[in-house]
């Protein structure tokens, strides 16, 4: 069986028994009068205790309209920017924002350099070149782009730029009377203001995403032009895709399928999966409850297996059309802004289906909470991390995890396996790599590696997820602290050859990168969770000797 639902340029593909049980739940959310009231933006679609929260959050609507205004004005932060000579945008952000801008930039061809990290290595590479011609965005109030703004300011100044071409170096997006915009305007820098009824997680569509976007050369019209194709199709009982994809997934968490594995195949929408894995993974984990999303290389790739907790999704080609992959029960085709709204609509229905409330983020302050502790930047000090002797040593790499988790690892292939054995029943396995993103991009393939290494160990797989570090704090991290305890975490850090100092802080970026591995490992094994830490003495060579172990 086969439903098909068509709206905006979207095509939502529905097979096998997604379809009867999403139908159930689908029929449901009809007569309970969810699409009219979500386009309404009712909020109280998610229970009382969530209606206030949901109240300040549902702006996301009507971005593909209200964000329409952002070219007028941009015009003149543009044009400075041009008759400078500024023509490579950095974007200092973190969370969905930065994730939909970057996707948006890939997907158009266009440069847009994103940094969401505090990897001192990744940060260098940036400094080293076209600082001459660098425009840095500042999106939000996180700490890395506060720490980043510091960074890239003192650089400036190193290199001779002072006074108001100093301030034109930077654009913020910031809320209306917030710190940050009191500060980018006591600098003189031009100023964005953020839609006060969006957050980032949601906000694919808002100035936090597209302020970047626009200055690095995105025509934010024919995005916003197919949002607004969709947008009509929302207020529909049925022929509404997005109520469609959100019943499906709303009712695959109900029949215990709640890891969804995500693989493109041809969508043409470069970065769409890592961006779309945040804003299911933070708006459904919570409360012990949410859908895991695992973003795999491809349809063939390990992990895509079906197994009976999985729900699988294409993102692009049809699963009835012939090749690889055509088994998967969901398929989503159409274009990036239209896609956006949808996703952002069916995960909202979707968390309704779950019981949870899709905008609160209970868990997320645990590991910045951890992180501020270790740094204790209020008393002047560097950060106060406690460096224990590793359990393990292996050439390269220092295996680090309490003696009962290891039992007598000998080796460090002994040490991986180990820690896949230790996956719960229905678990998942979640790599994250404070790492250069950039420049050991490499580090990615252990997700497919130990995803095959797993499939031989247990009768039942485990899915294995990868994310970079801090990154994942804003995105997946929301659920790792409050969905379903049932993960086990691979930390893994690296030595910092060339390390960069935060101009008016006690520590510098190695440091703050060190701290924030350890608030979160500290967090996640407070929680009773299996994980280890492999810190990579040499990375190159570490790397290599990760990828021998499981070879």
């Amino acid at each position: 069986m086969t439903s098909v639902v068509t709206a905006g340029g979207i095509s939502v593909t529905i097979r096998g028994a997604v379809v009867e049980e999403g139908e159930t739940v689908l029929d449901r959310l009809v007569s309970d009068g969810v699409p009219g009231s979500l386009a309404s933006r009712n909020s109280k679609l998610w229970g009382p205790d969530a209606a206030p929260l949901a109240a300040r959050s549902l702006g996301w609507l009507g971005l593909p309209e209200t964000s329409r205004s952002l070219a007028a004005r941009l015009a003149g932060p543009a044009d400075e920017a041009r008759d400078a000579g500024l023509d490579r945008v950095v974007l200092a952000g973190a969370g969905g924002a930065a994730l939909a801008a970057e996707a948006i930039c890939r997907t158009a061809g266009v440069e847009l350099t994103v940094l969401d990290t505090t990897d001192p290595h990744e940060v260098s590479g940036v400094l080293a070149t076209g600082l001459d011609r660098t425009l840095v965005v500042v999106a939000g109030e996180s700490l890395q782009a506060e720490t980043l703004r510091r960074v890239f300011a003192g650089a400036f100044s190193d290199a001779g730029v002072t006074g108001d071409a100093l301030a034109r170096r930077f654009v913020v997006v910031a809320d209306a009377g917030s710190p940050l915009e009191r500060a980018a305007r006591e600098a003189g820098h031009p100023v964005v203001q953020s839609e006060p009824d969006v957050d980032g997680r949601f906000g694919a569509l808002g100035a936090q995403a597209l302020v970047p976007a626009a200055l690095a050369g995105v025509d934010l019209g024919g995005l916003l032009d197919e949002a607004s194709g969709l947008a009509g199709a929302l207020r529909q009982p049925y022929d509404n895709p997005a109520l469609a994809l959100g019943a499906a997934l709303g009712s695959s968490v109900l029949a215990h399928r709640d890891k969804l594995i995500i693989a493109d195949q041809g969508s043409g929408l470069a970065g769409f999966g890592g961006w779309a894995e945040q804003l299911v993974a933070g708006a459904t984990g919570k409360q012990g409850k949410g859908m895991l999303p695992v973003v795999v290389e491809g349809v063939d790739s390990p992990g895509f297996e079906l197994t009976g907790e999985v729900r699988r999704v294409i993102l692009g080609r049809r699963p009835d059309e012939p090749g690889p992959g055509r088994e998967a029960g969901l398929s989503v085709a159409g274009p990036l802004g239209a896609q956006f709204l949808l996703w952002e609509y069916a995960t909202a229905v979707a968390a309704r289906v779950i019981g949870v409330d899709p905008f609160a983020e209970p868990d997320v302050g645990e590991s910045a909470a951890a992180t501020a502790a270790l740094l204790r930047s209020e008393e002047g000090a560097a950060p106060t991390v406690v460096r224990t002797p590793p359990a393990l040593v292996a050439g390269a790499v220092e295996v680090h995890a309490p003696a009962e988790l290891l039992r007598g690892a000998e080796n460090l292939t002994d040490a991986l396996e180990v820690l896949l054995d230790a996956v719960p029943e229905h678990g998942y396995l979640a790599v994250l790599a404070y790492l250069d993103r950039t420049g050991e991009a490499g580090a990615a393939d252990l997700r497919a590696l130990l995803a095959t290494r797993g499939a031989k160990l247990r009768k039942r797989p485990a899915p294995v997820t990868f994310g970079w570090g801090p990154r994942h704090l804003h995105t997946t991290g929301q659920y790792h602290k409050g969905g379903p305890q049932n993960g086990a975490f691979l930390q893994i850090t690296g030595a910092v050859t060339t390390d960069v100092p935060v101009p008016g802080r006690p520590y510098s970026l190695g440091e703050l990168q060190l701290a924030q591995a350890f608030g979160d490992l500290r967090v996640l094994r407070s929680l009773a969770r299996p994980a280890v830490r492999l810190h990579l003495r040499d990375r190159g060579e570490g790397l290599a000797q990760l990828r021998d172990a499981l070879a």
